[in-house]
Protein backbone atom coordinates (compact mmCIF):
# COMPACT_ATOMS: atom_id res chain seq x y z
CA UNK A 1 0.00 0.00 0.00
CA UNK A 2 1.48 3.33 -0.99
CA UNK A 3 0.87 6.74 0.48
CA UNK A 4 -0.62 7.77 -2.85
CA UNK A 5 -3.09 4.89 -2.67
CA UNK A 6 -4.15 5.88 0.82
CA UNK A 7 -4.60 9.47 -0.31
CA UNK A 8 -6.88 8.36 -3.11
CA UNK A 9 -8.86 6.14 -0.74
CA UNK A 10 -9.37 8.89 1.80
CA UNK A 11 -10.35 11.48 -0.81
CA UNK A 12 -12.83 9.01 -2.26
CA UNK A 13 -14.19 8.48 1.24
CA UNK A 14 -14.72 12.22 1.63
CA UNK A 15 -16.77 12.26 -1.56
CA UNK A 16 -18.76 9.09 -0.88
CA UNK A 17 -19.02 8.64 2.86
CA UNK A 18 -21.95 11.01 3.23
CA UNK A 19 -24.03 8.42 1.37
CA UNK A 20 -23.44 5.74 4.01
CA UNK A 21 -26.59 4.73 5.87
CA UNK A 22 -26.63 5.01 9.63
CA UNK A 23 -27.93 2.17 11.77
CA UNK A 24 -29.94 3.91 14.49
CA UNK A 25 -29.82 2.61 18.00
CA UNK A 26 -33.12 1.41 19.45
CA UNK A 27 -35.32 4.23 20.68
CA UNK A 28 -37.72 6.93 19.53
CA UNK A 29 -37.47 7.91 15.88
CA UNK A 30 -37.84 11.62 16.55
CA UNK A 31 -34.98 13.38 18.31
CA UNK A 32 -36.23 15.77 21.02
CA UNK A 33 -35.33 19.35 20.27
CA UNK A 34 -33.21 19.68 23.40
CA UNK A 35 -30.91 16.76 22.42
CA UNK A 36 -27.89 17.05 20.12
CA UNK A 37 -28.00 14.36 17.43
CA UNK A 38 -24.69 12.53 16.99
CA UNK A 39 -24.17 10.05 14.17
CA UNK A 40 -21.21 7.93 15.29
CA UNK A 41 -19.29 5.84 12.73
CA UNK A 42 -18.09 2.67 14.46
CA UNK A 43 -15.80 1.21 11.78
CA UNK A 44 -16.99 -2.39 12.16
CA UNK A 45 -20.10 -4.54 12.27
CA UNK A 46 -22.34 -4.67 15.38
CA UNK A 47 -20.41 -6.63 17.99
CA UNK A 48 -20.28 -7.30 21.70
CA UNK A 49 -16.97 -5.41 21.59
CA UNK A 50 -19.07 -2.21 21.38
CA UNK A 51 -20.84 -3.01 24.65
CA UNK A 52 -20.00 0.34 26.34
CA UNK A 53 -21.85 2.25 23.62
CA UNK A 54 -24.87 -0.01 23.93
CA UNK A 55 -24.76 0.47 27.69
CA UNK A 56 -24.62 4.25 27.26
CA UNK A 57 -27.67 4.12 25.02
CA UNK A 58 -29.73 1.62 27.03
CA UNK A 59 -29.04 3.29 30.37
CA UNK A 60 -29.74 6.75 28.93
CA UNK A 61 -26.21 8.01 29.68
CA UNK A 62 -26.19 9.74 26.29
CA UNK A 63 -29.61 11.30 26.78
CA UNK A 64 -28.73 12.46 30.30
CA UNK A 65 -25.77 14.27 28.74
CA UNK A 66 -28.03 15.93 26.17
CA UNK A 67 -27.05 13.60 23.32
CA UNK A 68 -28.95 11.33 20.93
CA UNK A 69 -26.46 8.93 19.34
CA UNK A 70 -27.00 6.86 16.20
CA UNK A 71 -24.58 3.99 15.56
CA UNK A 72 -23.24 3.93 12.01
CA UNK A 73 -21.36 0.76 11.04
CA UNK A 74 -19.64 2.10 7.94
CA UNK A 75 -15.89 1.93 7.24
CA UNK A 76 -13.38 3.62 9.52
CA UNK A 77 -11.98 5.77 6.70
CA UNK A 78 -15.50 7.06 5.99
CA UNK A 79 -15.76 8.28 9.57
CA UNK A 80 -12.37 9.98 9.45
CA UNK A 81 -13.27 11.71 6.19
CA UNK A 82 -16.65 12.95 7.44
CA UNK A 83 -15.23 14.26 10.70
CA UNK A 84 -12.35 15.87 8.83
CA UNK A 85 -14.75 17.83 6.63
CA UNK A 86 -17.01 18.67 9.62
CA UNK A 87 -19.91 16.66 8.19
CA UNK A 88 -19.91 14.81 11.53
CA UNK A 89 -18.58 15.81 14.93
CA UNK A 90 -17.25 12.41 16.06
CA UNK A 91 -16.11 8.99 14.91
CA UNK A 92 -14.30 5.98 16.31
CA UNK A 93 -10.89 5.55 14.67
CA UNK A 94 -7.47 4.07 15.28
CA UNK A 95 -4.31 6.08 15.83
CA UNK A 96 -2.72 5.46 12.44
CA UNK A 97 -5.79 6.84 10.65
CA UNK A 98 -5.45 10.09 12.60
CA UNK A 99 -1.80 10.54 11.62
CA UNK A 100 -2.38 9.59 7.98
CA UNK A 101 -5.25 12.06 7.78
CA UNK A 102 -3.31 14.91 9.38
CA UNK A 103 -0.43 14.34 6.95
CA UNK A 104 -2.95 15.31 4.26
CA UNK A 105 -4.11 18.41 6.12
CA UNK A 106 -7.33 16.83 7.41
CA UNK A 107 -7.80 18.39 10.89
CA UNK A 108 -8.98 15.42 12.96
CA UNK A 109 -8.00 15.16 16.63
CA UNK A 110 -7.98 12.09 18.88
CA UNK A 111 -9.67 12.99 22.18
CA UNK A 112 -10.26 9.67 23.97
CA UNK A 113 -8.19 6.48 24.07
CA UNK A 114 -10.87 3.82 24.39
CA UNK A 115 -8.44 0.92 23.78
CA UNK A 116 -5.29 1.33 25.87
CA UNK A 117 -3.42 -1.52 24.17
CA UNK A 118 -3.19 -2.28 20.46
CA UNK A 119 -5.21 -5.52 20.03
CA UNK A 120 -3.58 -6.85 16.85
CA UNK A 121 -1.60 -10.11 17.16
CA UNK A 122 -0.23 -12.96 15.08
CA UNK A 123 -1.69 -16.40 15.83
CA UNK A 124 -0.33 -19.81 14.83
CA UNK A 125 -0.96 -23.42 15.81
CA UNK A 126 1.32 -24.37 18.69
CA UNK A 127 3.01 -27.22 16.84
CA UNK A 128 4.70 -24.68 14.54
CA UNK A 129 6.62 -23.11 17.45
CA UNK A 130 5.99 -19.52 16.29
CA UNK A 131 6.24 -17.79 19.64
CA UNK A 132 7.97 -14.43 19.11
CA UNK A 133 8.47 -11.92 16.29
CA UNK A 134 11.83 -13.39 15.22
CA UNK A 135 10.09 -16.73 14.57
CA UNK A 136 8.07 -15.10 11.76
CA UNK A 137 11.01 -15.16 9.36
CA UNK A 138 10.08 -17.24 6.32
CA UNK A 139 6.52 -17.81 7.56
CA UNK A 140 3.43 -17.66 5.33
CA UNK A 141 1.24 -15.06 7.08
CA UNK A 142 -2.39 -14.38 6.21
CA UNK A 143 -3.98 -11.01 6.86
CA UNK A 144 -7.07 -9.15 5.64
CA UNK A 145 -4.95 -7.08 3.24
CA UNK A 146 -2.18 -4.53 3.03
CA UNK A 147 -4.20 -1.88 4.86
CA UNK A 148 -5.55 -0.93 8.25
CA UNK A 149 -4.54 -1.74 11.79
CA UNK A 150 -3.77 -5.40 11.03
CA UNK A 151 -1.13 -4.42 8.46
CA UNK A 152 0.29 -1.68 10.69
CA UNK A 153 0.50 -4.05 13.65
CA UNK A 154 2.25 -6.76 11.63
CA UNK A 155 4.82 -4.28 10.33
CA UNK A 156 5.47 -3.13 13.90
CA UNK A 157 6.08 -6.75 15.00
CA UNK A 158 8.42 -7.40 12.08
CA UNK A 159 10.30 -4.18 12.78
CA UNK A 160 10.74 -5.17 16.44
CA UNK A 161 12.64 -8.28 15.27
CA UNK A 162 14.63 -6.51 12.57
CA UNK A 163 12.54 -8.15 9.84
CA UNK A 164 10.89 -6.66 6.75
CA UNK A 165 8.09 -7.75 4.45
CA UNK A 166 10.68 -9.42 2.23
CA UNK A 167 11.51 -11.80 5.07
CA UNK A 168 7.99 -13.28 5.18
CA UNK A 169 5.29 -14.34 2.74
CA UNK A 170 2.12 -12.25 2.99
CA UNK A 171 -1.24 -13.55 1.77
CA UNK A 172 -4.31 -11.31 1.57
CA UNK A 173 -7.11 -13.60 2.79
CA UNK A 174 -9.80 -11.12 3.75
CA UNK A 175 -11.42 -11.59 7.14
CA UNK A 176 -11.15 -15.39 7.00
CA UNK A 177 -8.36 -15.92 9.50
CA UNK A 178 -10.17 -18.62 11.47
CA UNK A 179 -11.05 -20.70 8.41
CA UNK A 180 -7.61 -20.29 6.85
CA UNK A 181 -5.78 -21.41 9.98
CA UNK A 182 -8.09 -24.38 10.52
CA UNK A 183 -7.54 -25.53 6.94
CA UNK A 184 -3.75 -24.93 7.12
CA UNK A 185 -3.94 -22.61 4.13
CA UNK A 186 -1.45 -20.38 5.97
CA UNK A 187 1.02 -20.92 8.79
CA UNK A 188 0.06 -17.84 10.80
CA UNK A 189 -2.65 -15.18 10.69
CA UNK A 190 -2.86 -11.56 11.75
CA UNK A 191 -5.82 -11.43 14.15
CA UNK A 192 -7.37 -9.36 16.88
CA UNK A 193 -6.27 -10.89 20.18
CA UNK A 194 -9.73 -10.40 21.66
CA UNK A 195 -11.56 -12.22 18.86
CA UNK A 196 -10.27 -14.94 16.52
CA UNK A 197 -7.96 -16.68 19.03
CA UNK A 198 -10.90 -17.14 21.39
CA UNK A 199 -12.96 -18.68 18.60
CA UNK A 200 -10.12 -21.04 17.64
CA UNK A 201 -9.42 -22.14 21.20
CA UNK A 202 -13.14 -22.85 21.67
CA UNK A 203 -12.86 -25.13 18.63
CA UNK A 204 -10.11 -27.07 20.38
CA UNK A 205 -6.97 -25.63 18.76
CA UNK A 206 -3.84 -24.86 20.79
CA UNK A 207 -2.36 -21.55 19.70
CA UNK A 208 0.66 -19.39 20.21
CA UNK A 209 -0.14 -15.68 20.14
CA UNK A 210 2.34 -12.87 19.46
CA UNK A 211 0.67 -9.67 20.67
CA UNK A 212 1.85 -6.37 19.26
CA UNK A 213 1.22 -4.72 22.64
CA UNK A 214 3.83 -6.97 24.26
CA UNK A 215 6.57 -5.64 21.98
CA UNK A 216 5.59 -2.18 20.74
CA UNK A 217 3.06 0.18 22.39
CA UNK A 218 0.92 1.74 19.66
CA UNK A 219 -2.11 4.02 19.77
CA UNK A 220 -5.26 2.00 19.21
CA UNK A 221 -8.98 2.78 18.77
CA UNK A 222 -10.51 5.84 20.31
CA UNK A 223 -12.80 8.80 19.74
CA UNK A 224 -11.90 11.52 17.27
CA UNK A 225 -13.37 14.92 16.55
CA UNK A 226 -12.04 17.88 14.57
CA UNK A 227 -10.32 21.15 15.37
CA UNK A 228 -13.42 23.22 14.61
CA UNK A 229 -15.60 21.31 17.07
CA UNK A 230 -12.94 21.59 19.77
CA UNK A 231 -12.63 25.31 19.13
CA UNK A 232 -16.33 26.15 18.84
CA UNK A 233 -18.04 23.54 21.02
CA UNK A 234 -15.65 22.12 23.63
CA UNK A 235 -18.56 21.43 25.96
CA UNK A 236 -19.99 18.96 23.43
CA UNK A 237 -16.64 17.17 23.21
CA UNK A 238 -16.35 16.98 26.97
CA UNK A 239 -19.90 15.61 27.29
CA UNK A 240 -19.24 12.91 24.69
CA UNK A 241 -15.94 11.88 26.26
CA UNK A 242 -17.33 11.83 29.80
CA UNK A 243 -20.34 9.77 28.76
CA UNK A 244 -18.24 7.15 26.96
CA UNK A 245 -15.87 6.91 29.93
CA UNK A 246 -18.85 6.41 32.24
CA UNK A 247 -20.15 3.61 30.02
CA UNK A 248 -16.72 1.95 29.69
CA UNK A 249 -16.41 1.98 33.48
CA UNK A 250 -19.88 0.47 33.86
CA UNK A 251 -19.02 -2.27 31.36
CA UNK A 252 -15.75 -3.08 33.14
CA UNK A 253 -17.55 -3.28 36.48
CA UNK A 254 -20.47 -5.36 35.19
CA UNK A 255 -19.57 -7.33 32.04
CA UNK A 256 -22.56 -9.64 32.47
CA UNK A 257 -24.91 -6.68 32.48
CA UNK A 258 -23.13 -5.16 29.47
CA UNK A 259 -23.47 -8.46 27.62
CA UNK A 260 -27.19 -8.68 28.36
CA UNK A 261 -27.70 -5.16 27.03
CA UNK A 262 -25.74 -6.03 23.88
CA UNK A 263 -28.29 -8.72 23.02
CA UNK A 264 -30.69 -5.96 21.96
CA UNK A 265 -28.12 -4.34 19.65
CA UNK A 266 -26.20 -7.18 18.02
CA UNK A 267 -28.28 -9.28 15.65
CA UNK A 268 -27.65 -12.99 16.13
CA UNK A 269 -25.86 -12.59 19.46
CA UNK A 270 -28.58 -14.46 21.33
CA UNK A 271 -27.99 -17.47 19.07
CA UNK A 272 -24.19 -17.35 19.34
CA UNK A 273 -22.07 -19.35 21.78
CA UNK A 274 -22.44 -17.29 24.93
CA UNK A 275 -19.21 -18.53 26.50
CA UNK A 276 -17.21 -17.53 23.44
CA UNK A 277 -18.86 -14.13 23.08
CA UNK A 278 -18.57 -13.43 26.79
CA UNK A 279 -14.87 -14.26 26.65
CA UNK A 280 -14.49 -11.87 23.71
CA UNK A 281 -16.05 -9.13 25.84
CA UNK A 282 -13.92 -9.90 28.89
CA UNK A 283 -10.73 -10.01 26.82
CA UNK A 284 -11.68 -6.71 25.19
CA UNK A 285 -12.12 -5.18 28.63
CA UNK A 286 -8.51 -6.01 29.46
CA UNK A 287 -7.44 -3.96 26.45
CA UNK A 288 -9.49 -1.01 27.69
CA UNK A 289 -7.87 -0.96 31.13
CA UNK A 290 -4.84 1.30 31.60
CA UNK A 291 -1.67 -0.30 32.92
CA UNK A 292 -0.14 0.61 36.26
CA UNK A 293 -1.05 4.12 37.36
CA UNK A 294 -2.47 5.04 33.96
CA UNK A 295 -5.83 6.74 33.68
CA UNK A 296 -8.79 5.35 31.76
CA UNK A 297 -9.16 7.12 28.43
CA UNK A 298 -5.78 8.87 28.36
CA UNK A 299 -3.40 8.73 25.40
CA UNK A 300 0.26 7.83 25.83
CA UNK A 301 2.89 9.92 24.06
CA UNK A 302 5.21 6.93 23.62
CA UNK A 303 2.48 5.05 21.79
CA UNK A 304 1.93 7.98 19.43
CA UNK A 305 5.66 8.34 18.78
CA UNK A 306 5.96 4.61 18.06
CA UNK A 307 2.97 4.71 15.72
CA UNK A 308 4.43 7.66 13.87
CA UNK A 309 7.79 5.93 13.46
CA UNK A 310 6.19 2.75 12.11
CA UNK A 311 4.28 4.79 9.51
CA UNK A 312 7.45 6.65 8.53
CA UNK A 313 9.32 3.35 8.17
CA UNK A 314 6.51 2.05 5.96
CA UNK A 315 6.70 5.13 3.75
CA UNK A 316 3.17 6.19 4.68
CA UNK A 317 4.32 9.37 6.40
CA UNK A 318 6.86 11.69 4.81
CA UNK A 319 8.17 12.85 8.18
CA UNK A 320 7.33 13.72 11.77
CA UNK A 321 4.06 15.49 12.56
CA UNK A 322 3.06 17.77 15.41
CA UNK A 323 1.73 15.05 17.73
CA UNK A 324 0.47 17.61 20.24
CA UNK A 325 -2.00 18.72 17.56
CA UNK A 326 -2.99 15.14 16.70
CA UNK A 327 -4.26 14.18 20.15
CA UNK A 328 -5.23 15.72 23.46
CA UNK A 329 -5.99 14.44 26.95
CA UNK A 330 -7.66 17.71 27.95
CA UNK A 331 -11.18 16.32 27.73
CA UNK A 332 -10.33 13.23 29.74
CA UNK A 333 -8.97 15.51 32.49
Amino acid sequence: MSFRLFTFTLIASILLAACALASPSPGPEAVPEDLVNIRLPMGYIPSVQYAPFYVADAKNYFRDAGLEVEFDYSFETDGVALVGTDELQFSLASGEQVLLAREQGIPVVYVLAWWQDFPVAVAAKSELEIKEPADLEGVDIGLPGLFGASYIGLRALLNSAGLSEEDVQLDSIGFNQVEALVADQIQAAVVYANNEPIQLEAMGYDLDLIRVADYVPLTSNGLITNEKTIRENPRLVRSMVATILKAVTASINDPDGAYSISLDYVEGLEDADRDVQMEILKTSIEFWRPEGAGELGKSNLDAWENMQQVLIDMGLLSGSLDLEAAYTNDFVD
